[in-house]
Formats: structure tokens, C-alpha cells, sequence
């Protein structure tokens, strides 16, 4: 028997004050493909729906946190200096986000995501992940009047910089060194169950964080301390579960950095989460 808490419906959350969010991380320019099967080695299959779009953690928590904001965030994050990269950039800033870029010499990361006609996807990255480092020339000291940030990507300087913000909520991705080296506590660390490598980093991360959250899609996740957690459920089909988890993160940080408690901040992410699922990729056509 299973002791599930209390998830609070979008309408009985209280109101969101102004706040101050950043997120710190990468960017992958996406490229989404709709098609009705995953395809088996040897298959040829036919693409049904196509769009590209700056996507990863970084860029999908930025976005939900401006949407349900309603003000900037400042996302600093590392491109290259090729057209990917200035690609990359515009649409970010069409995203409600004010971009703080470290600009590199390599290649930005692309990715390809077939999303089958249930829902469910496959994802390939093509190239290395760039990350913003603490030693790169970024308004770095800004972060102590930040209320809150989320971290997808950074090094052990970056991540100390971030503690100056008055809530810090981190990815397990950020990897077992950065986080024992640093030698800061995480307010909340989210992670998902369903991978096998994040739910290692985050069993062996606990000691270092306040609040750690495995989230596991349709069947919700746990909170330690806390417990288990339901995901909402939605009417509609599901189209499409990338940025999920990241959607998730973002209505968590900002409800935490709002100084709601865990259950009201669990639930908002939750519902962003939940939105996620309607459409192809992880944002509105209105958010372009």
C-alpha cells in the first residue's frame, strides 16, 4: 500500500509573485519527426510531421518557466559559431528568453527525435554537448539577485556560481564529479526514474541535496522526503513526451523559488509536465 500526497489542481495554487529565474545549461537544435512506427534495423519508414527547434533541458525548462511566469528568463548556455548556433540563438530570444552565450569554436549540438503514432520516442544527438563554464566572461555575479535557478549543464566553478541564487535545483546530468567537487548542497535535485544513468547519479547525489525528485512519466515519481506522487491525467492522446520531465523541472523550481511548499511546487510541475504531452516537440506554436 502506497501513501500518494496531495496534488493541488492548477485553479487552488496561489498566485505567482514576480520572480527572478535563470537556467543554466545547453541547447541541442532538434529536429522532430512524426512517423507511425520507430523503425527496425534495415526499415524504411515515411516522416509524417517535421519541425526543427532549439530543444534539451535547457532551453524546454527556460521556456516553461517564462510561459508560466510570464516574464524573461535568462538562460545562459554555450553555442558554436555556425549557423546552427545563430539559429539557435534567435529562436531562443522569440521564446520569451534573454540568451547569455559563451560562444564557441565548435560544432552546436543537433539531434534528431521520431515520435511514434502512441507517443513514444527514440532520440539520437549528434556531436558533443556544449556547456557555459564558470570561468567564461558571463554576468556570473548576477545570480545573487536571481530567485531561483535551474542547472542542465555547467562545470564545478559555474555550479558554485549558482549557489548564489536563493534556490538552486540541479539535473543529476551535471555528473557525480562536478557535484562532489564543488562541494555545495542542491536544494532539489530531479532526475528520471526510467534512466538507468540519471537514477544512478541521483541514489549516489542524495547526500548533497535537500529535496530529491525521480520522476516517472505517466505514473508520477517519489519525493525524498516526501513519497510518491500521481501524475495528472489529461483527456487528450498522447502526441509527444519529450520535454516532458524537463517541463516538470521548470514548474518545480519556480513554484519552490516562489516559496511555495513541496507539495504545491510538486504540483505545478506536474501540470506543466502533464501539457507537455499535447503537441509535437516541447513548445506551443505560439510560443514562436
Amino acid at each position: 500500500f502506497k501513501v500518494y500526497m496531495k496534488l493541488w489542481h492548477i485553479e487552488e495554487l496561489p498566485k505567482l509573485p514576480k520572480l527572478k529565474l535563470a537556467v543554466v545549461g545547453h541547447v541541442e537544435w532538434m529536429t522532430f519527426l512524426s512517423v507511425q512506427k520507430l523503425p527496425k534495423a534495415g526499415e524504411i519508414t515515411h516522416g509524417e510531421i517535421y519541425l526543427e527547434q532549439p530543444a534539451g533541458g535547457g532551453p524546454v525548462t527556460a521556456a516553461r518557466m517564462a510561459a508560466v511566469t510570464g516574464s524573461d528568463v535568462h538562460f545562459f548556455t554555450a553555442l558554436g559559431k555556425d549557423p546552427t548556433g545563430e539559429k539557435s540563438f534567435d529562436h531562443l530570444k522569440k521564446l520569451n528568453l534573454n540568451p547569455i552565450v559563451a560562444w564557441r569554436d565548435a560544432p552546436t549540438r543537433r539531434g534528431i527525435s521520431m515520435i511514434d503514432a502512441k507517443g513514444e520516442r527514440a532520440i539520437t544527438v549528434i556531436g558533443n554537448r556544449l556547456q557555459p563554464s564558470g570561468n567564461d566572461q558571463l554576468p556570473w555575479e548576477e545570480l545573487n539577485q536571481f530567485d531561483g535557478v535551474f542547472i542542465t549543464a555547467t562545470d564545478i566553478v559555474g555550479l558554485k556560481h549558482c549557489r548564489k541564487s536563493a534556490v538552486m535545483v540541479a539535473s543529476p546530468r551535471l555528473g557525480l564529479n562536478t557535484f562532489q567537487a564543488s562541494n555545495v548542497q542542491i536544494d532539489a535535485l530531479i532526475g528520471s526514474a526510467l534512466d538507468p544513468y540519471e537514477k544512478g547519479l541521483s541514489n549516489s547525489l542524495k547526500h548533497l541535496a535537500k529535496i530529491t525528485i525521480s520522476t516517472e512519466g505517466a505514473l508520477g515519481g517519489e519525493v525524498l522526503p516526501g513519497g510518491r506522487f500521481e501524475a495528472f491525467k489529461l483527456k487528450s492522446s498522447i502526441i509527444d513526451t519529450y520535454g516532458c520531465g524537463d517541463c516538470f523541472a521548470a514548474g518545480f523550481t519556480t513554484g519552490l523559488a516562489a516559496g511555495w511548499n513541496v507539495e504545491q511546487s510538486i504540483s505545478l510541475g506536474a501540470h506543466c509536465g502533464a501539457r507537455c504531452i499535447q503537441r509535437l516537440g516541447p513548445y506551443k506554436s505560439q510560443d514562436y
